[in-house]
């Protein structure tokens, strides 16, 4: 994963939308950023198409929980069309709150608190019955994002919107705000400013929401070590983070 705090990029791979300047896969279109698994291209001043480099992404799947999510007042793009691979999104305006951090590194605690209110937010929300478990509960599942790290929040003039529901589920919220713990500390962030501004960082987040990660932190480790995508810093410090828990 790649992260930015007090303005250093880190990381070779990032789930998250990096900005591109070239044209391509699609001619005639612009193709404004590209994320692990799909690409996403200007159509307009208002709308992108985002596509999937490979078929079987469950899009009918994240553009119904999107659709329900702004339904319930969730502050997620607006889904204009759907096909097995694409979905035409709104198209949205802002810095990621990963680039405000890295701009603006004193407002650490400000936008890791507004991270963890998004958690918050999120986890008032019953899970649908349709949505597939994670981390599932004895009987009061939420609606989980599972990678809601600060690259997936674009800040917006009508406020911080979440992108990227590939990865949701139902279940646990202490999953959830355990795997933004997971994915934050286990980027690979050279310098001790840096690492100093992801502890403010993951302390705020914790502080921002209601919901305490600790029992599901393991069990997000080991979903975590399973992404193919993890560079060798990411995977050797979760590596660690299990031999700890699991201890002698």
């Amino acid at each position: 994963m790649k992260i930015t705090i007090y303005g250093w990029s880190t990381g070779q791979r990032s789930p998250c939308w990096q900005a591109m300047g070239r044209q391509d896969r699609l001619p005639g279109m612009e193709l404004i950023a590209r994320g692990r698994d799909a690409d996403v291209f200007a159509l307009d001043e208002s709308r992108v198409l985002r596509r999937y480099r490979h078929e079987g992404r469950p899009t009918d799947l994240e553009s119904r929980l999107m659709t329900h999510l702004a339904a319930c007042g969730y502050p997620v793009p607006k889904v204009y069309e759907v096909t097995d691979t694409d979905m035409v999104l709104e198209r949205l305006t802002g810095p990621t709150l990963q680039e405000a951090l890295a701009r603006r590194p004193w407002r650490v605690r400000d936008l890791g608190r507004m991270l963890g209110g998004l958690h918050d937010r999120l986890h008032g929300l019953s899970a649908p019955a349709w949505l597939p478990k994670r981390f599932g509960t004895a009987g009061d599942d939420r609606v989980l994002h599972l990678d809601l790290h600060p690259g997936n929040v674009i800040l917006t003039g009508r406020g911080p919107v979440v992108i990227d529901w590939s990865n949701a589920g139902a279940g646990d919220p202490a999953a959830d705000v355990a795997m933004t713990m997971v994915t934050v500390g286990s980027a690979d962030v050279p310098g001790l400013a840096a690492r100093l501004g992801r502890g403010l960082l993951l302390r705020a987040v914790q502080g921002g929401c209601g919901t305490d990660p600790t029992p599901r932190v393991q069990e997000a480790v080991n979903a975590k070590l399973a992404d193919p995508n993890l560079t060798i810093t990411e995977a050797a410090w979760l590596r660690n983070r299990a031999a700890v828990s699991a201890g002698p």
